[in-house]
């Protein structure tokens, strides 16, 4: 069954309202040169009949209109070309920004309703095919025009020819029709394969040496080729009903243009017609009969159609709407939830959660697997918003802050940390600001990976492809990012997981414990990084089972049991 067109539509007419220059001009350029195309046929018709009778002082007059309509055709056929391209590519350009603004306004929600790698097959190859519509869509309804007119001038030229041409007119629609549905079908299925084959290649990538280490190759080549049968059958149909379209077409209109020639002939011998207006009807006839070259555009819209529809769902999506106020007021962090509440895949990971977190102090987040300690550190500095409630940075409300009031005072390291910037001083300070180099190598050196860092070919000006990074030496210098932008709020999402126990208890000694003008939210899977805390938040179910010291904490057997059931060492 097609899918609603709404969503492409939608897309469509937000790209075209926004720049609708490139579309005009086609648009412009293609009706001139269907002008051209349909003056010269009279203009020919005219010229020959003034040959044959022997007037040629008049025959050079419509030779030389001849000859101007042909160069017409010619500089605007040419025209309407470069327009197109130029156009397209425009349009494409501006669709891969507007779709990658939405993407990265959404946040981290925008992988989740979508495969990484379908993201990609949606921004790059689907943006390509949708962009071509704007100018694709004026060429079509510039291209109605010629063989709407040829039928006219046709029936001005001689109604019998154009009868004629008429009574093939409800079968070429009927054709288009037909086309149009079977093709927007096949093709929305072909793309959707597509899409999933991206998405598995994508998924296989990221798990490339678990695969290599289970010897698994074969079994995931087919599993990422799956859809491969499901995009040939559809490409294979798609393929079928463009050559049956061709067929119907071709049988078709030769015989209309036919029977105009045969009706334009006996006419003329019947004396009711010039040798100059069966020329004129002829060429008016084959104008008319065009409307079976408008599949071959149709076919590129509906195409352009379909991509655009996977585009509009990626920006249906909801994105991350930000508030006016640009500065906090004093203070040194205090964050406050208020009866938060939130779910993720229809489960309730936070339920009712009612805390508060003193400005200035070394916060961990404690719990079992799944109760809840990653919702809490995004909810504290917005990568996420609860289903219910508020969270309040230093009394104010975080939805009411602009994205770069909010980014300035809130910093993130995390498990896997992605190194953007293209050297690893670049990863260092790459955030809302820079810091300086100084503040980098300040950074790195908290994080413990000014060592390493120094050791490397060039040092800060390394780039990231180029430097041998194990997983601890990721993870320091996600950690000397967030230390180089963070604010009044430092959220550690199990950033320090990678590195060995001396390495950590020295990172966490400097970030736990800064100059008390800022908090720090850890979650904490190691006794010895909640005992270094100031203050414990214990998570059960995701409720607050408990807030307090870790020494006070431990006296209880159930919260010693949360670290051995974990796996969590006490060192």
């Amino acid at each position: 069954m097609p899918r609603p067109p709404s969503t492409a539509c939608r897309f469509l007419r937000r790209a075209v309202r926004r720049h609708p220059a490139p579309a005009v001009l086609v648009l412009v350029a293609s009706v001139l040169l269907a002008a051209a195309e349909l003056a010269l046929p009279a203009v020919f018709g005219r010229t020959l009949d003034l040959l044959l009778t022997g007037r040629h002082g008049e025959a050079g007059t419509w030779l030389a209109a001849c000859a101007g309509l042909t160069a017409a055709t010619v500089v605007l056929g040419a025209l309407g070309g470069v327009v197109t391209a130029l156009g397209g590519a425009q349009a494409t350009a501006r669709i891969r920004r507007t779709v990658l603004g939405h993407l990265l306004d959404s946040g981290p929600r925008a992988g989740e309703r979508f495969a990484h790698g379908d993201l990609v097959a949606r921004l790059v190859g689907n943006a390509a095919q949708a962009g071509t519509v704007p100018v694709a869509l004026a060429a079509l309804l510039a291209a109605a025009v010629t063989p709407l007119g040829g039928l006219v001038a046709l029936a001005l030229t001689d109604v019998w020819t154009a009868l004629v041409v008429l009574t093939g007119m409800p079968f070429l629609a009927l054709f288009l029709r037909i086309f149009t549905r079977s093709f927007d079908d096949a093709g929305a299925r072909y793309l959707r394969a597509q899409g999933e084959i991206a998405g598995n290649l994508t998924e296989a990538l990221r798990g490339i040496r678990t695969i290599a280490a289970a010897g698994t190759h074969e079994r995931d080549a087919a599993r990422v080729l799956e859809p491969l049968a499901e995009m040939s059958r559809q490409g294979h149909r798609l393929w079928r009903i463009l050559g049956r379209s061709n067929a119907r077409s071709a049988g078709l209109l030769p015989l209309l243009q036919i029977a105009v020639l045969a009706v334009a002939g006996l006419r003329v011998a019947a004396g009711e017609l010039s040798a100059g207006a069966l020329l004129t009807a002829w060429r008016y006839a084959v104008l008319a009969t065009g409307a079976g070259a408008l599949v071959g555009q149709v076919s590129a819209l509906v195409r352009g159609r379909n991509a655009a529809t996977r585009l509009g769902e990626v920006c249906d999506g909801p994105v991350t709407a930000y508030g006016p106020v640009t500065k906090l007021p004093p203070g040194n962090g205090a964050v406050e939830f208020h009866d938060v509440t939130m779910c993720h895949a229809g489960r309730k990971v936070l339920s009712a959660i009612d805390l508060r977190l003193p400005g200035g102090t070394a916060v961990a987040v404690v719990g079992r697997s799944g109760s809840g300690k990653s919702a809490l550190a995004a909810l504290a500095g917005r990568l996420a918003d609860p289903d219910t409630g508020a969270v309040l940075l230093d009394g104010v409300p975080l939805t009411s802050l602009t994205r770069e009031a909010l980014r300035r005072e809130t910093g993130y390291a995390f498990e896997r940390p992605a190194l953007l910037g293209g050297t690893i001083g670049g990863a260092i300070a790459f955030g809302p600001y820079d810091p300086g180099e100084a503040a980098v190598v300040d950074a790195a050196r908290t994080a413990c990976a000014d060592g390493f860092v120094r050791r490397l070919p060039n040092g800060y000006h390394t780039t990231c492809t180029e430097a041998p990074l194990s997983g601890g030496e990721t993870q320091r210098l996600g950690l000397a990012r967030a230390f180089a932008h963070a604010g009044r709020l430092l959220v550690l999402d199990d950033a320090t997981s990678s590195l060995d126990a001396v390495t950590e208890l020295k990172v966490s000694r400097a970030l736990l414990h800064g100059t008390g003008t800022r908090t720090c939210l850890v979650t904490a899977h190691r006794a010895s990084t909640a005992a270094r805390a100031d203050l414990v938040v214990w998570l059960e179910g995701g409720e607050v089972r408990a807030v307090a010291p870790h020494v006070q904490l431990w006296q209880l057997a159930s919260y010693r049991a949360v670290f051995a059931e974990e796996g969590m060492d006490a060192a």
